[in-house]
């Protein structure tokens, strides 16, 4: 029994021996690269091994992420601006029409090289919702472009979501053909809108060009997808419009405040609010959303198109 504690004290102060040499050496250190380079130092706020402030891991994707081609960026920031800024923002943190911030996406904070974000700019998303972007889509090497530009953005927040160092962006979209754009209204907006009725002085209600471009896209400044919000030219947004028509045959007119597959809700012209269940097709129930021809032109304007009909418009003074 003796012999048995002997040997247990002796092994234990063995390994206390050798816990103590291996603290008096630090801790163990990382070997240089070939060639006798130092590795390079940590980046703000982290540390070797992946830590960031606090200890906890840095998991930020595009801290990881490698720079991409420096002429694609470029061509991908053209291209961004042309094309999505409306929708998503000069610094990519959501526009005037209503798009969502892309440097808080998870979507795009797990792409890599435009393989998640190319499906989307071919076909659209439904949540959160993204039309696609027909008839002339762009190619597939240029939204892999716009991807690389992304990416580049997001690699200088100071942490997820922050908007990106640097001066503000200012971009000329002044570069239409204002007569071309006079055609285009005479033929797709001429049926609701008058230069000499509701859109007279349309260019000094709203002096910024960027802010009209966006104004007249959403379909009078509407907030963009979701609606709400005031109109910026000043006139009050139209409202949306219904009638139901009963089985008996009698109509029901009003301001539009709910559907859905179950029930309608109307205010009439007195303030009063009043509600009809549905059942199918029964009751009829017939829309007028004055927004509903701009839903439907998002899909057939070109960038030219855009871009003439706002050289046009800011010649309504």
């Amino acid at each position: 029994m003796q012999m048995t504690k002997g040997l247990i004290a002796t092994a234990i102060a063995g390994f206390m021996l050798v816990v103590a040499h291996t603290a008096a050496q630090g801790p163990p250190q990382t070997p240089a690269p070939a060639g006798g380079q130092q590795p390079p130092a940590p980046a703000d706020g982290q540390q070797p091994g992946g830590r960031g402030r606090g200890g906890g891991r840095a998991t930020f994707p595009a801290q990881q992420r490698p720079p991409g081609d420096p002429a694609a960026i470029a061509r991908g920031k053209t291209l961004y601006e042309i094309n999505c800024r409306a929708c998503h923002g000069a610094d990519l943190r959501g526009g005037d029409v209503g798009g969502p911030n892309l440097l808080r996406s998870q979507l795009v904070l797990n792409d890599q090289k435009g393989e998640l974000i190319l499906p989307v700019v071919k076909n659209g998303r439904q949540n959160p919702g993204m039309p696609p972007m027909p008839p002339l889509p762009l190619p597939d090497d240029d939204v892999r472009a716009v991807a690389e530009y992304i990416h580049s953005v997001a690699a200088t927040m100071r942490g997820q979501g922050s908007p990106p160092a640097g001066a503000e962006v200012e971009l000329n979209i002044l570069v239409g053909d204002a007569k071309a754009g006079e055609a285009y209204f005479a033929s797709k907006c001429a049926s609701c809108h008058s230069p000499t009725g509701d859109l007279k002085g349309l260019a000094s209600r709203i002096s910024d060009p960027m802010t009209l471009q966006n104004y007249w896209v959403a379909g009078g400044g509407r907030g963009g997808r979701g609606g709400g919000g005031g109109a910026a030219g000043g006139a009050a947004p139209r409202p949306v419009m219904v009638t139901v028509t009963q089985p008996s045959g009698q109509k029901v007119d009003g301001r539009l405040v709910r559907i859905d597959d179950f029930i309608v809700v109307l205010a009439t012209a007195d303030g009063m609010q009043r509600s009809f269940r549905r059942n199918g097709d029964v009751p009829r129930v017939d829309i007028d959303d004055p927004l509903e021809p701009h839903r439907k032109l998002l899909t057939v304007y070109t960038d030219k198109d855009m871009h003439d009909v706002t050289a046009y418009l800011v010649t309504l003074q």
